[in-house]
């Protein structure tokens, strides 16, 4: 029977080569059909790759090759069979049990004082064999440790400075009131939840607002390619979410066509699965626009930087009560500092204002064009 081909399956539409960051088998090793074999790397996700047949398995790729979608990583043999279990221990048959020599054996005495300060006398011994005391007078060494950088962090590391060196970008700043967000949800946050079986944040406010004003303004859900623009007739919204490998940004799909609950529900899934570590390249290829929230972790102010190739990117930071001028008159208010940052080779500094004024406007009018209800 011929040797059965293993090769890098299709990740998304924007991935074509993906890292090698994980071998689970060695080669020769008997693997069972849809065990993960592999595990590969993009700067967006990482990907398991099941076993298609059951064999033995030789791999023709290393940890760390950068390979294209299509490129076999592997053959199995499926002629090979895993080998018969190993015969069970009777009492007939009991395994053998090798003492070591007197000689090999060690004891730990306690001292005079007893066992609790034998064990202390043992342990401040072995801790003055480790321990690099310092000469009288110099400074101690400095400790650091050396990791070898995860490929998808040595990634999206070049794509950033990619984009710092290959796009013009630009922030624009404003500021929001969110009382009247703040109210809605305070007042609707239990019914929404009985009704609909998930929490009412902020964010899904900002996802509608922003999926309004982009389809008012269409350059910022375009980018370029090449020498020409391409204007998305659909909004495919990216929503960054922190999990422990980093930062990743998972899209909903034709997010200007959803409801208020429909993009929560959404966002709550695909945040569950990131944190789970299951999300999909493909979950997070094909984005037009993207919201970072560093709010949450209590920023202030910061400059986005872009999501390419997407041209702009919202991003959200926390709320504070801050004296404002309403009607003439100063007000405590909670306010929101909203930033922009855009590509100025597509986006012109008014539109970027405009847009960013624009959702600035619609969530301190949180009318039901917002709420989508």
């Amino acid at each position: 029977m011929t040797k059965i081909e293993v090769k890098v399956p299709s990740v998304g539409e924007s991935v074509t080569e993906v890292t090698i960051s994980k071998i689970l088998f060695d080669n020769g090793a008997f693997v069972e059909e849809d065990a993960i074999v592999i595990e590969l790397e993009s700067d967006k996700a990482s990907v398991e790759v099941p076993a298609p047949k059951s064999g033995a398995i030789v791999f023709t790729k290393k940890v760390g090759d950068v390979v294209g979608v299509g490129t076999v990583f592997a053959t199995i043999d499926p002629t090979v069979k895993i080998d018969p279990p190993p015969s069970i221990v009777t009492e007939k048959n009991p395994p053998s049990i090798t003492t070591p020599p007197k000689s090999e054996q060690k004891t730990l005495r306690p001292t005079s004082g007893g066992v609790r300060e034998g064990l202390d006398a043992h342990i401040e011994k072995t801790l003055e064999k480790k321990i690099d005391v310092q000469p009288q007078g110099q400074l101690p060494k400095e400790v650091s440790t050396r990791v070898k950088m995860p490929k998808i962090r040595t990634v999206i590391a070049k794509r950033l400075v990619g984009v710092k060196n290959e796009t013009a970008m630009l922030t624009t700043f404003n500021e929001v009131d969110m009382s009247q967000v703040i109210h809605i949800r305070n007042r609707e946050k239990e019914g929404f939840l009985k009704k609909h079986g998930v929490n009412l944040s902020f964010l899904p406010f900002f996802m509608k607002a922003a999926s309004q004003a982009l389809k008012e303004f269409p350059e910022v859900n375009a980018y370029i390619d090449g020498d020409e623009i391409v204007y998305n007739k659909n909004v495919h919204m990216s929503i960054a979410v922190s999990t422990q490998k980093g930062l990743v940004v998972p899209v909903i799909r034709n997010i200007d066509s959803m409801s208020l609950v429909e993009m929560t529900k959404k966002m709550n899934t695909l945040a569950e699965i990131a944190r789970e570590g299951k999300l999909s390249i493909s979950d997070m290829a094909g984005g037009t626009f993207t919201i970072t929230n560093g709010g949450v972790f209590g920023s202030m102010l910061s400059t986005p930087i872009l999501n390419p190739p997407q041209s702009a990117i919202l991003g959200l930071h926390n709320i504070v009560e801050r004296a404002v001028v309403v009607s003439g008159k100063i007000e405590i208010r909670p306010v929101m500092y909203l930033a922009l940052s855009y590509d100025h080779r597509i986006i012109d500094g008014k539109d970027s204002v405009q847009f960013l004024v624009r959702i600035k406007h619609l969530i301190e009018d949180p009318t039901l064009y917002i709420l989508g209800e």
